[in-house]
């Protein structure tokens, strides 16, 4: 058995693509979805998840803002740009890029951000909405992930469900929105005990974890879709500095039904799925308007 891939860059496109039919739909009543991004400090990678952001902002149809802040910036200043950006009503969704510094208060900046305009989904009041299974915002990554198991016609309900991974971005939203789905859902950590007991029923398993190739074709069930959302590099060997995922993907591929690869697997869908996110709140502005 050799598993089918689901290519996350040709469902982005596709899904980009409706995006921006909207977009073009709301501009000819005078909308135009705008996403505000906030980074702090000059981290590379973080850089690069914002300009990426950005690009795919303006490549939809859809405006962007960007505001860039030196590492050491007082957190007030921060504070006071994301109040003005939630009374500004031509912006309808804002995202602060993470990590922030050790200095910031991770969690008071997400809290400072109107519920309406937080297109992360992490937000306290969207994180209780999902939990009540009705979501203002779906978190992205999550998101991205239940589009590409809806492409797959992968069979939910009733299936057995393994998450690798409980953070409040990726492992909790994913297991709340599976079950919402039907599925039967076990989440594993760092402490879980015998992990490969766990992966190997799974009918669906999704790694989050972080970790170069940690879950290997031996501890997958045959015929299963794996979810691989890890995004590393390899630390040595000849393929030092390649990206890859939590799963050993020449391994895992020739065991399971489905799979997603990295890169090109669930990464573009993340930020497809925040223009999503960024859109549906500005339909909302616009419907507010007709009232």
């Amino acid at each position: 058995m050799t598993a089918r891939i689901i290519d996350g860059n040709a469902l982005s496109a596709e899904i980009r693509s409706q995006l921006a039919e909207r977009a073009a739909a709301l501009k000819t009543q005078g909308i135009t979805p705008c996403l505000a991004v906030i980074l702090v400090g000059e981290d590379p990678a973080s850089a690069v998840y914002v300009r990426n952001k950005v690009a795919a902002c303006e490549k939809a149809g859809m405006r962007s803002l960007r505001d860039v802040y030196a590492i050491d910036v007082d957190p007030a200043l921060v504070f006071a740009r994301i109040a003005e950006l939630n009374a500004d009503p031509s912006v309808h969704g804002i995202l602060v890029q993470l990590p922030l510094p050790k200095h910031f208060d991770s969690e008071a900046v997400l809290e400072s951000i109107s519920p309406e305009k937080d297109v992360d989904g992490f937000h306290a009041e969207n994180v209780g909405a999902l939990m009540q299974g009705n979501p203002r915002f779906i978190p992205c990554t999550p998101y991205g992930v239940m589009k590409m198991l809806e492409s797959a016609k992968v069979p939910l309900k009733g299936a057995e469900v393994v998450i690798v991974g409980r953070s409040n971005i990726v492992g909790k939203p994913m297991a709340m929105l599976l079950l919402a789905k039907s599925c039967t859902v076990t989440i594993c950590h760092s402490q879980s005990k015998d992990l490969a007991f766990h992966t190997r029923r799974a009918d669906i398993l999704v790694a989050a974890v972080g970790r170069a190739k940690m879950i290997s074709g031996d501890m997958i069930k045959p015929g299963a879709t794996v979810i691989d959302v890890g995004i590393n590099r390899m630390a040595d060997g000849p393929n030092a500095g390649k990206l890859c995922g939590d799963v050993d993907f020449e391994s895992a591929r020739e065991v399971a039904g489905f799979i997603t690869p990295v890169p090109g697997g669930v990464g573009p869908m993340t930020i497809t799925m925040l223009l999503a996110n960024t859109l549906e709140a500005a339909e909302r502005t616009q419907a507010r308007g007709k009232k």
